[in-house]
């Protein structure tokens, strides 16, 4: 091998290994700042600094996990090329679109006098924009690892929740009061784990995980969904098992062995769900569910829609600040808290704007969804009938982020065959010289 040979091949070894690891760094960091946006909850936060608490400056109302992916998304979109491979660019300008509207809200909200509640637009659904770009500033392989970390943390939460429902003790603080034990597990709310746990099913199937790993990851989660009291949720996570077991194909089987495999699955799996209910009452995890679903829990989520009466037209169509709707909500309606997102991005922005609004996330996330596997549309629609039973798109809240970081880690179904071309859309031109890039 001549010498000038050896030092190109030597040259481009040197570049490879420091990619590389460049890209297990970017890695790391990704999932850091994932992780501290998804499991550090507002309670904690305001140990710190005055996250939800009244008052503070308007820099506290922003979660350090905010902080942490709007600081690394100039940092992996800027520092080095990236592909993105047919529909990935698409999505990148979904994605692009989205956050300038997101974006757009927030001197809306300052010049409307609501300067209060940009936070909120901030913290829940711009740094969900701002997520999807950073994952896509990933390769392929990466994505999927940082799904995998997501569903991982989840899992644990399910885990810790259960363990918190049994020794009826909280690891983390918690500081509403509740007439009945719920856990929390790793999230802010007990229903924010439920409805977790019931969207995280969804995907586990996508991953590439041992079978016996995918079937006890789901049965964990169905475990920790019952232990958070979350009704609506543990009932859509049981719908949402069924269709999966019965619709997602079976790789290396042909369409008659899957119906005969389904049959026996699917026999074992009611004789199971019934034994597991069985313990799941004996245990205490199911005591919600011994009297009616019609409770007084169910009657405040009907009865917030009464204050669309105890408000002036011009509020409904102009909107209004938040605390003084609060406020109409705990001296009128004799109700705490108001757990409708309908009610909050109507009074918050005013009907028309709350229409777009609400127009712009469903395109959003259907444009997220779009050539995605069965499990991914399952685990999202799972999500959002849940996620209108509680404050998840309300408030401030990490769940419309984990959404769409899982979207992006798990757009290719393990069992559908991959191309190896690359060739159908270069955004920026870079060998992919790693697994992690």
């Amino acid at each position: 091998m001549s010498y000038p040979a050896a030092a190109s091949e030597r040259l481009l070894s040197s570049q490879a290994r420091r990619q590389n690891a460049l890209s297990l760094l970017f890695f790391l960091c990704a999932a850091l700042a994932f992780l501290l946006r998804f499991t550090v909850s507002p309670q904690m936060m305001n140990m710190v600094v005055d996250y939800t608490a009244q008052g503070g400056l308007f820099y506290e109302k922003l979660h350090f996990g905010t902080y942490a992916i709007f600081l690394l998304l100039p940092l992996f979109l800027f520092s080095r090329p990236f592909l993105l491979q047919g529909d990935e660019i698409g999505i990148f300008k979904a994605l692009l679109l989205y956050s300038a509207l997101m974006f757009a809200l927030v001197p809306y909200l300052f010049i409307t006098g609501r300067a209060g509640s940009s936070g909120f637009i901030i913290d829940t659904y711009l740094v969900a924009g701002a997520a999807g770009l950073l994952m896509l500033a990933l390769n392929a392989d990466a994505r999927r690892a940082l799904g995998d970390v997501v569903l991982g943390m989840v899992i644990l939460s399910a885990v810790i929740g259960t363990i918190e429902a049994v020794t009826q003790h909280r690891f983390l603080p918690y500081g509403l009061r509740e007439l009945q034990f719920r856990p929390i597990g790793l999230s802010a709310h007990p229903l924010a784990l439920g409805a977790l746990c019931a969207t995280a099913i969804g995907f586990v199937p996508l991953t590439r995980w041992r079978i016996w790993v995918r079937v006890v990851s789901i049965l964990v989660l169905l475990v920790g969904c019952a232990a958070s009291g979350a009704r609506a949720a543990l009932m859509l996570a049981a719908c949402e098992t069924l269709i999966l077991l019965m619709f997602v194909p079976w790789p290396r089987l042909t369409p008659r062995h899957q119906r005969q495999a389904k049959a026996v699955v699917l026999l074992f799996a009611l004789t199971g769900g019934a034994a597991l209910v069985a313990i799941l009452f004996s245990g205490g995890l199911l005591n919600r569910f011994g009297n009616t679903i019609f409770d007084e829990n169910f009657m405040a989520r009907v009865t917030i829609y009464q204050v669309f009466g105890l408000v002036s037209w011009k509020d409904i169509l102009f909107g209004m600040n938040v605390d003084d709707l609060l406020a109409i909500v705990n001296e009128k309606l004799h109700l705490p808290y108001i757990e409708s997102a309908p009610v909050v991005i109507i009074m918050l922005f005013g009907l028309p704007i709350a229409v777009l609004f609400t127009v712009l996330i469903f395109w959003f996330v259907f444009r997220l969804l779009r050539a995605a596997p069965l499990p991914a549309w399952v685990g999202t629609m799972t999500f959002l009938l849940a996620a209108l039973s509680n404050n998840a798109l309300s408030s401030k809240s990490p769940e419309i982020t984990i959404i769409v970081v899982l979207l992006l880690a798990y757009r290719n179904a393990p069992y559908r065959y991959q191309p190896k071309s690359t060739s159908s859309a270069v955004v920026a031109s870079a060998p992919k010289l790693d697994r992690l890039g």
